[in-house]
């Protein structure tokens, strides 16, 4: 009976279906497992209570960014074949089992058990259920790709800033205790179980050939990179398009994940040696604050590259981060106001990466099997969630062992992201139209036929 609740077959939508029900349940799965931008707040409290370093206590963050792509890489297929509920409940059990076991970890002080449930388990959720809407949505908005995913990622770059303030008064002020841990990992495995379950019970795909009303493929504004040809997963890992934009997305992301997940102790280390150190709950509120960012910049900047496009928007994202880069390394921490205002342009910048890449790959691959090839693309997202948190922990602790303190833990990390994000936008300038000659036949396109809100 599950098997058929969660079939294809019985979530096709009926005539007169609204497509704006549509991102309320992509919502409610993307809020939860974007948790994972507020593993900061969990590093510290591990730390003190299971005496990890700053690196260890990163691994399981590191493990479910990897498991994350891998997860998207592998299931991207299945997730198109078996449908968005079909994918959703998978990742409901996955990420919410991920939390349930690193609870016992805790409480038994295995640490090995919370990196193979949160990272391990936990991150093979965070690959289903964040594909898992995607390619659904853009078939149901293919007049405003970018809007639409903006808003379903949105929701992941916001998980922390629910995440964040709710971990950190449920693990209360140092000192930390075990039982405090393992209860904090417990209670949010089965309060998002919950929350994810709406979304499972409310989406829908558009029937075959749907098209929004009065809506006609065309090339957009004369951009030739949007495509009404179709490529599939297949033939687009062979192209030079889908190389150039993987190199895009793992150093945007790298560059963007070093900071986030090292937030809280990061912005406390900068500043720890002026007149006004920053914190425990500050450190909080900066993560919260740069999750905000992370969110809106998903929705903004995605919804701008529909008006200006994405090779222009991640001009946007490549070149003006890595000037940002430059005044934190340049200014160090002689502004607090500074300092903040780069990183929550960069995380707006970072998010906004995530949530442009479907639409650019729509414009460049089509919709035939636009999630699949996003899955692929993910594992883009698996290198940089090593590269970004190592760079920036291994730094950091090398730098601390060498009797430095403040800034110059960091500024070493920050001159490497500069230096990525140069890279990744020479890639973006190297994009051109796919060749024809991967095309799919035109029939393996959906046909136009039917109209709804």
């Amino acid at each position: 009976m599950a098997i058929g609740f969660l079939d294809r077959s019985r979530i096709v939508a009926p005539p007169g279906w609204s497509r704006w029900l549509v991102p309320p349940a992509a919502l409610a799965v993307h809020l939860s497992i974007g948790q994972a931008y507020a593993w900061s707040v969990f590093k510290l409290p591990l730390e003190k209570t299971l005496g990890l370093t700053g690196t260890q206590s990163a691994l399981p963050f590191q493990l479910g960014i990897v498991m994350l792509g891998l997860s998207a890489a592998f299931g991207g297929t299945l997730v198109e074949r078996n449908g968005p509920r079909w994918a959703m409940f998978v990742s409901m059990v996955c990420f919410s089992s991920g939390f349930l076991l690193s609870a016992l970890g805790v409480a038994t002080s295995q640490y090995w058990l919370v990196v193979l449930g949160w990272g391990g388990i936990g991150g093979i959720g965070l690959g289903i259920g964040y594909i898992s809407p995607v390619s659904t949505l853009i078939k149901w908005f293919p007049d405003r790709p970018g809007m639409a995913t903006g808003i379903a990622i949105m929701g992941f770059g916001g998980g922390a800033l629910i995440a964040s303030p709710w971990s950190t008064q449920m693990l209360g002020a140092s000192p930390w205790t075990i039982g405090t841990v393992a209860t904090a990992f417990l209670v949010h495995g089965l309060v998002y179980a919950v929350f994810m379950t709406l979304g499972i019970l409310l989406i829908r795909v558009p029937a075959d050939g749907w098209k929004p009303k009065g809506w006609e493929p065309k090339t957009d504004h004369g951009n030739a990179m949007i495509t009404t040809a179709n490529v599939s997963a297949r033939n687009a890992i062979r192209t030079p398009q889908f190389w150039c934009l993987w190199v895009v997305l793992c150093f945007n992301v790298t560059a963007g994940i070093g900071i986030l997940e090292k937030a809280s102790p990061m912005i406390a280390d900068f500043f720890r040696e002026t007149s006004t150190p920053v914190g425990t709950a500050a450190a909080a509120g900066f993560v919260a604050l740069l999750s905000l960012t992370n969110m809106l910049g998903r929705f903004v900047w995605s919804s701008t590259s529909d008006l200006v496009g994405r090779k222009n928007i991640y001009r946007l994202y490549l070149g003006a981060g890595a000037l940002l880069y430059l005044v934190i390394a340049l200014t160090t921490n002689a502004s607090k106001l500074v300092f903040v205002l780069c990183a929550m342009l960069i995380l707006s910048f970072y998010g906004g990466g995530f949530a442009t890449i479907p639409a650019y790959l729509k414009d460049l691959f089509g919709t035939y099997q636009v999630g699949a090839i996003h899955g692929r693309l993910l594992t883009a997202w698996s290198m940089a969630g090593v590269l970004g948190p190592l760079i920036v922990n291994a730094i950091a602790d090398s730098q601390k062992s060498a009797g430095k303190v403040g800034p110059d833990l960091y500024t070493t990390s920050l001159f490497i992201m500069i230096g990525l994000l140069v890279v990744g936008f020479v890639a973006n300038e190297l994009v051109r139209p796919v060749n024809p000659k991967f095309h799919e036949p035109a029939s393996s396109g959906e046909p136009a036929r039917s109209e709804a809100r």
